[in-house]
């Protein structure tokens, strides 16, 4: 059955989400967050959202605070807590959805030759909706929450853009 334009404004206008938004086929809305008031007073100014801080001096994005997205597994939103390592890498793919691949290049040392060699580890992030326009190339910081599924057990905190410059730079090493 498809919905005529009418429809969908009676829908955003009741449930205050686009309808366009709505990929899934279940009903999507955040847990402990009431939605059937029946007052019909005025209607306040304040979203009925709920977001929190997650701590150790990472803010909380706008579009977290704004943004009409329900993502459960979202650390500022959602019902995960970070706790554990804090790591940062680089993005080499954003294939699947909600899921990022980083890359963390690190140096190990070879006690027989007294040098280093470079090695790296590829890991799986859940990467927020709040989190927009996030390509390949970019610095990301994530932390370590309970596992979200059999790979994933980070969650992106902050995004840096990459600067691309004129010339062509060096990596890390």
């Amino acid at each position: 059955m498809k919905r005529n334009h009418d429809q969908c404004n009676i829908w955003n206008r009741r449930f205050d989400c686009p309808f366009d938004l709505w990929i899934e086929k279940a009903f999507q809305k955040q847990q402990g967050i009431f939605q059937n008031t029946k007052v019909i007073g005025k209607k306040s100014a304040k979203s009925n959202r709920w977001y929190k801080d997650v701590g150790l001096g990472f803010k909380t994005p706008k579009e977290a605070i704004e943004g009409h997205y329900i993502d459960k597994k979202c650390p500022f939103t959602g019902d995960v807590s970070i706790r554990g390592r804090v790591l940062s890498g680089e993005i080499i793919s954003t294939k699947m959805k909600r899921t990022i691949i980083i890359r963390r290049e690190y140096l190990h040392f070879i006690s027989k030759y007294n040098r280093y060699e470079k090695r790296h580890k590829n890991l799986a992030a859940h990467l927020s909706p709040c989190f927009i326009a996030v390509q390949q190339g970019d610095s990301v910081t994530v932390g370590q929450c309970r596992p979200l599924s059999k790979t994933v057990r980070f969650n992106v905190l902050k995004v840096q853009k990459k600067v691309v410059k004129g010339a062509k730079n060096f990596a890390k090493f």
